[in-house]
Formats: C-alpha cells, structure tokens, sequence
C-alpha cells in the first residue's frame, strides 16, 4: 500500500517556474514507477512524465518536454516535477502516481494508487 500526498501547486504567470513534490508513504517506494499526470476541465486525464524505480529512465510528454523534468529523490521517498515556461495550456489539477507493475506506464490505467491531486493554474 503507498499513501501519495502532493503538493507546490499555485496560481503563476506565463512563463513562471513551479516544482511540484509529491510524498509517498511506505517502505517499497523504491520499487515503484513514479508518474505525474494532469486533468484540466472537461478533458481527460493526461500523462505527463514518469519515471522508472531506479530514477535511471525518465519519460516526458511531448507537450511539456524540454520544459518539465521529473526526478525522485529515495531518501526522502519523494518525486518531484520541475516545471519551467509555463502556459495557460498547462493549467490543469496535477496528480501523482505510483505504479507497481514492471515497466512504465503512460496511461492512468496503469496506475495503482493516486494522491489527491494540486492545482496549478497559469494565468497570462
């Protein structure tokens, strides 16, 4: 069982930075895939970056490549989302996931468990 808790979410201008973190509960936590997706009204949930459980392959989506970057850090069983160049685009309820299968998700299916989520919200 992982319990996720995220947080850093804010109202920021165009262009702004945020750093999204999200801690996990539980003494597996190194073994799990790490996910960050978002869900803007009226849209579907989306993926955004994942990361392996040994930090060493990251995936991002092309929409935010270049811009977001995901890492985890184990020893203080937390993942975090860097996010530079915002746009209004990107405004959306970002949530933080865990998967326990082999491999790594791109789809929220994939996921097992899933914090509450935090806003972020861009305005130009």
């Amino acid at each position: 069982q992982v319990q996720l808790v995220e947080s850093g979410g804010r109202l920021v201008q165009v262009g702004g930075s945020l750093r999204l973190s999200c801690a996990a509960s539980g003494r597996t936590f190194s073994r799990y895939t790490m996910g960050w997706f978002r869900q803007a009204p009226g849209k579907e949930r989306e993926f955004v970056a994942a990361i392996n459980w040994t930090g060493g392959s990251t995936y991002h989506a092309d929409s935010v490549k270049g811009r977001f970057t995901i890492s985890r850090v184990y020893a203080k069983n937390s993942v975090f989302l860097q996010m530079n160049s915002l746009e209004p685009e990107d405004t959306a309820v970002y949530y933080c996931a865990a998967r326990s299968s082999v491999g790594v998700g791109l789809t929220a299916n994939e996921y097992d468990y899933w914090g509450q989520g935090t806003q972020v919200t861009v305005s130009s």
